[in-house]
């Protein structure tokens, strides 16, 4: 059969992942969110992609804290709103190009309301149905081989707590998510777009017990809560 694809040069390459609302401390206490879609996560460890310049990135070099909230699809409009404000000031020339503009209270503007987090300082913001705190564990470079050599970073941030809201959880399992509750907020290509209502094909990995995967960051962090197992 003959090949049908075609070479093609994309600007970007965000084919569809889950957005994240990053929740940080700004220098004079206040709070910082903001969203970002390039995030992937491995057992109570998550990688983040995060321009050098933006106020989260920052934040989470300065305090090594951060809440990762989720937002479902009922929560796009606040995720819009905060799509064109940024924490810093001065605006960074790179966001001056896109149409940014400094705000200093986006939780206010978002309409999104922040609560106490349990084991980090920045607040988790009540309206998203997952809401996960975290420390850094590692940053690393990106691009460092080419011209925008500093101009983004890895972030590997360990979780240490779990929010979720109760209408989330498997029947029958403390611990577990429900996927077919579960409907995350997906950014493709710069367009919202939410999960469809039912799974596509039977999974052979769904059929393995989840505590198969479970990770030594989890007790890690029971203990640091003093959390008996």
């Amino acid at each position: 059969m003959r090949d049908v694809h075609i070479p093609i040069e994309p600007s970007i390459l965000y084919f569809g992942t889950p957005v994240v609302l990053i929740s940080t401390m700004n220098e004079d206490g206040s709070a910082n969110i903001a969203p970002m879609s390039s995030a992937f996560w491995l057992g109570w460890r998550c990688v983040l992609g995060l321009g050098a310049s933006s106020k989260n990135a920052q934040n989470m070099i300065r305090t090594g804290e951060c809440v990762l909230n989720l937002p479902s699809v009922e929560e796009v409009g606040a995720v819009n709103r905060l799509a064109c404000l940024t924490g810093a000031n001065p605006v960074p020339a790179n966001k001056v190009k896109r149409g940014y503009r400094y705000e200093p209270k986006k939780f206010e503007t978002a309409g999104l309301t922040p609560i106490p987090s349990d084991t980090v300082s920045p607040p988790r913001a009540r309206e998203c149905p997952v809401q996960m705190e975290a420390v850094v564990a590692a940053r690393h470079g990106l691009g460092e081989d080419g011209p925008w050599k500093g101009a983004t970073s890895a972030f590997e941030v360990r979780i240490q707590r779990v929010h979720v809201r109760p209408d989330l959880r498997m029947d029958g399992y403390a611990n577990r998510i429900d996927p077919d509750k579960w409907r995350p907020l997906i950014m493709s290509f710069q367009r919202f777009y939410g999960l469809a209502a039912e799974q596509v094909h039977p999974s052979l990995l769904s059929e393995m017990p989840e505590e198969l995967y479970r990770s030594p960051d989890v007790d890690r962090a029971k203990a640091l809560a003093g959390i008996n197992s």
